[in-house]
């Protein structure tokens, strides 16, 4: 059909339109998101608010319970923001830190509640850990199967008893989902079986979130010298890990 019909006109304006307007509003409703549910907790903070002689109309949408105004819900999050600095400074400090040791020690006292913290609390020490990123390097390996390559990050390269049981060393590497990177795979594959990726964790990370729609660049001198000093896995794969 020609493009000077009306219809194919529309559509073909409507596709662009849409291609410019849809990133735009995805981002605006995840932050959108994002800031009703942190406000559905930081909002309890101003639980003092039923003791001033206010007006329930000046604190609440509908005037009487319920969700807060705007106004009130950024004055709970800078508030959140306050508190957080605070017991991080805290904690830096001899009495801040038997403070939190002895929170640790009530929490994991409680049946039910000591798994979840417990859960939690590895998670958060494995993403936060001092010594850098919990993805320490993204890589190409055959996953799901054979001559199926996915992307991946190195998470461990120290597994002790699997190494004494396995006779090439082993790394862990996380294969996350797309485009839901925080769900996942964990592989334990010999480290020969990895491709190092020179692209970067933050690079890996918009590949997939993206759906591999974008791919960051790769200079090609890189591409070159690669390809002249390593020689090529099966399907055009670049220079293995050793």
């Amino acid at each position: 059909m020609s493009e000077s019909n009306p219809i194919n006109r529309w559509r073909a304006n409507f596709y662009t339109g849409l291609a410019i307007v849809l990133p735009a509003i995805i981002s605006l409703a995840i932050v959108k998101w994002l800031f009703g549910t942190i406000s559905n907790v930081t909002d309890f903070l101003l639980f003092f608010l039923h003791w001033l002689p206010l007006d329930q109309r000046w604190i609440y949408v509908d005037g009487v319970s319920g969700p807060m105004l705007l106004h009130w819900k950024l004055v709970a999050l800078a508030l959140a923001v306050t508190l957080i600095t605070l017991i991080g400074r805290y904690a830096r400090h001899y009495l801040g830190k038997q403070a939190i040791r002895l929170l640790d020690l009530l929490m994991l006292k409680v049946p039910l509640l000591n798994k979840i913290y417990g859960a939690i609390k590895q998670v958060n020490e494995a993403l936060t850990m001092s010594k850098g990123s919990s993805f320490k390097q993204v890589v190409l390996l055959e996953f799901p199967g054979k001559g199926m390559y996915s992307l991946g990050f190195i998470t461990n390269e120290d597994h002790q008893e699997v190494q004494l049981r396995t006779p090439q060393p082993i790394v862990s590497v996380f294969v996350p989902t797309t485009p839901n990177p925080t769900s996942g795979f964990i592989v334990l594959v010999p480290q020969a079986d990895l491709v190092k990726l020179e692209m970067s964790v933050a690079d890996g990370l918009k590949f997939i979130v993206s759906l591999g729609t974008v791919a960051p660049d790769y200079r090609a001198q890189a591409m070159a010298s690669l390809a002249s000093q390593s020689p090529t896995l099966p399907g055009g794969a670049a220079n293995p890990v050793r």
